[in-house]
């Protein structure tokens, strides 16, 4: 008995010997962030073109102080954008206060368009600066009061709009006791258009005139479920008691709103009623829109399931309806991230993108037909964004990925195409990803060059030879370096099937010494609107750098089922979030192993929030024989508790088994490793019921647990309570030692 007890403690002090998890790694975890700040110069984040000018300006921030720079593309010239100290000077007497010239209060200015003068809010002042005597004048007190945003979950409400006026002023079309009326803004007259409107089935007041002022278009609306979700606010500031918190949240399954477009004839007094069994499963219409001519408008039909969408066009005046483009999938359509239309002004052709050929492209489209005329881009890569439609040179400049085989193929270039497919001509081509930022006519864009593992270099180009202009600023990452920073290693490995490359990062503390054993945590997030781990040069990863610091490699991985790469890769999701690209990750971290001997596949944790919750928690349910300690936040744990947009788009509708067997509170039974759930009692976002859930039936399940409830805290991983309960829960599960006292791992922070 007694030489076990030794064998234990010898076990516990030879891996406090490492140094992983002591309190002097909690005091540099939480260092990190003010050790990395401000350490790096020449790297501006933002370029701000003057309107039609062949000029711009940023802010650059540099050893000695930040200095606002203006830039002739034409010239070639780079300078001061005003003098700073005179600026500085007159400044402080205005506000009086002491303004350095190397840290002035603003971020942002406005050039007059003569660029003699400037405009910038300091303080709660918006202040107009003469650039040729520095001279400050204040033109404008800012109202300081906090913006109040609507709640994103608020259903639409179709009744508050105001009267809409026609294009001619002669007529005002407004809504009366559920019906479509019109005014005559010079005798008052007023006509009824519509009868048949009711409470349960009304017009919308958003009606559209079309251009001629000589049609109406309203819809009516059968309105849809409205589902509230409650909270209790247990400690509020400004009472003894707790209070009572609702929001609207509809969730997968419940009824939506139904519109149904109608068309008035304003001269003959005529309503033509428009056929809606064509978009009659709407979980979406919208984007209703006249063409320049008046002939016709459209609209966007989004059918529930979200495996067909649809833009239908309805003649006037007879009320036809015809099929524009008709997009369908037998898994989903990705509206939400991938959709994209531009109506050509000749009325007679739009662009659309479109996943029909297995990756994201462009087509060209006849509206006079509503057949493709043929399709603009092609290939093994994907159109992110379309920047720019040029109509006299039938030109598209446009964002792609996935171009160059031997780069991360999620990294952003860009590129020119004719509408015809022809003249395709890459406008970026280092290996880096690329932000982007053209001037008013696109003639030269600014292009910021980077990437996880190489400092940003900002240069000039020009739009057409896509020849350099000038280097701007090359980043000066030293006192980075020296203050104990490494890049994340950027690693690649094949996925499940064996020939998909799968991309991710690598994160060492800076104490890294490869003849210790370091456990892996991976931050996880499997959303499929996107992918996430980072393409471009960030120094302010601090989540993931302090973790890392206690003594861990910390790794981020995007697997498939996220997006921007084939639809084939994305489909992995589909009625299946469950998967989460498991299969690829613990694949991608097993290859890492195999290159590194120093990472420690016994001891893998894995962490997240909101799906990432989801996702960090099912992976010690399903994935328990590689993971051994997960921490979820604010988790969307059961797909029919969570919000409807998301969850349907991905899971589909109606909701079915496929739901159930996504589920965390399910799939809690099978739970086998260390487990702590983090939610906010607040949270609007993603319901605290579903987290309430899990641990319901992990407890019905007499599963071990850890549960922390923040009271207050919205949607978050928990705050800066959070943070500490996450690494204190890695280091007792992974490092196998117990956490210092907060008294000592936070000296300058008592809890």
């Amino acid at each position: 008995m007694n030489r076990i007890i030794l064998f234990i403690i010898s076990v516990s002090f030879s891996v406090h010997a490492f140094g992983q998890g002591t309190a002097a790694d909690y005091v540099r975890a939480e260092s990190v962030r003010s050790r990395y700040s401000n350490t790096v110069f020449n790297a501006p984040a933002s370029f701000h073109w003057i309107k039609n000018q062949h000029k711009f300006w940023y802010l650059n921030t540099e050893r000695t102080g930040s200095v606002f720079y203006l830039v002739d593309a034409d010239k070639k010239s780079k300078a001061p954008a005003f003098d700073h100290a005179r600026l500085a000077k007159n400044l402080s007497a205005l506000l009086h206060k002491n303004i350095k010239a190397t840290a002035l209060p603003f971020r942002s200015i406005q050039f007059s368009d003569d660029l003699k003068s400037i405009i910038f809010q300091a303080d709660s002042a918006k202040i107009k600066a003469e650039l040729s005597s520095g001279k400050c004048s204040v033109i404008q007190v800012i109202d300081q009061t906090k913006k109040q945003y609507p709640y994103w979950g608020n259903h639409f409400d179709e009744k508050g709009n105001a009267p809409v006026k026609s294009p001619d002023s002669l007529w005002t079309a407004f809504i009366r006791d559920s019906n479509a009326f019109i005014r005559n803004r010079k005798t008052s007259e007023e006509v009824q258009l519509s009868y048949e409107g009711n409470g349960g089935h009304h017009y919308s007041s958003y009606m559209q005139w079309s251009p001629d002022s000589k049609k109406l278009m309203a819809y009516k609306v059968i309105p849809g479920e409205i589902r509230m979700i409650h909270f209790i606010e247990s400690s509020p500031s400004d009472q003894l008691q707790p209070k009572l918190q609702s929001r609207e949240y509809l969730k997968p399954g419940d009824a939506l709103p139904q519109r149904h477009p109608q068309l008035f004839l304003i001269d003959e007094r005529k309503h033509v009623p428009i056929a809606h069994d064509q978009f009659a499963h709407q979980y979406g219409l919208e984007g209703i829109q006249w063409n320049a001519d008046s002939r016709a408008f459209t609209f966007e039909y989004n059918e529930r399931g979200h495996q067909r969408y649809q833009v239908f066009q309805v003649q006037a005046p007879s009320g036809e309806v015809s099929i524009l483009v008709d997009e369908s999938s037998k898994t989903f359509i990705d509206y939400s991230g991938k959709r994209y239309r531009y109506d050509l002004k000749n009325g007679k052709e739009l662009i659309w993108a479109s996943e029909r050929d297995g990756w994201n492209h462009l087509y060209l489209y006849s509206t006079e037909t509503g057949k493709v005329i043929n399709q603009i881009t092609k290939g093994s890569w994907v159109v992110r964004s379309v920047v720019q439609v040029d109509e006299q040179k039938r030109t598209i400049i446009f964002e792609a990925s996935g171009l160059d085989a031997d780069q991360d193929p999620y990294q952003s270039h860009y590129c020119v195409i004719k509408f015809d497919g022809s003249g395709f001509r890459r406008l970026t081509h280092t290996n880096a990803d690329h932000n982007v930022s053209f001037s008013d006519d696109f003639k030269y864009f600014v292009d910021q060059q980077s990437r996880p593992d190489l400092a940003p270099v900002v240069k000039l180009y020009n739009t057409g030879t896509d020849m350099e202009e000038m280097t701007l600023q090359q980043a000066d990452i030293a006192d980075l370096v020296r203050a104990g920073w490494t890049a994340p290693e950027v690693f690649s490995a094949k996925g499940r099937d064996g020939t998909t490359d799968i991309w991710g990062v690598v994160i060492r503390p800076s104490t890294f010494d490869p003849t210790k054993k370091y456990p892996v945590i991976e931050m996880v997030y499997a959303g499929p609107q996107s992918f996430y781990v980072p393409k471009s040069f960030n120094s302010t990863y601090f989540s993931l750098h302090a973790l890392a610091e206690l003594g861990f490699v910390v790794v981020q991985v995007d697997g498939m089922g996220t997006s921007w790469r084939s639809k084939a890769f994305h489909d992995v999701c589909y009625k299946n979030l469950k998967d989460a690209g498991f299969e690829d990750r613990i694949g991608w971290i097993k290859a890492l192993a195999q290159k590194y001997s120093y990472l420690d596949i016994n001891n893998v944790g894995i962490y997240g929030g909101s799906a990432g919750g989801q996702n960090a928690a099912s992976a010690v349910m399903l994935h328990a024989d590689f993971y051994d300690a997960a921490v979820a936040s604010c988790g969307s744990h059961d797909n029919r508790v969570d919000k409807i947009w998301w969850n349907e788009q991905w899971m589909g509708y109606p909701v079915g088994p496929e739901y159930a067997a996504s589920s965390n509170v399910v799939n809690a039974p099978k739970l086998n490793g260390k487990l702590l759930l983090i939610v906010g009692e607040l949270d609007d976002n993603v319901d605290p019921a579903s987290t309430l859930q899990v641990a319901d039936a992990l407890i019905k399940a007499k599963k071990d647990f850890e549960l922390v409830v923040v009271p207050g805290m919205g949607h978050s991983g928990g705050g800066e309570f959070g943070e500490r309960k996450r690494r204190d829960f890695f280091v007792r599960h992974l490092l196998h030692v117990e956490p210092p006292a907060w008294t000592q791992s936070y000296p300058d922070k008592k809890p």
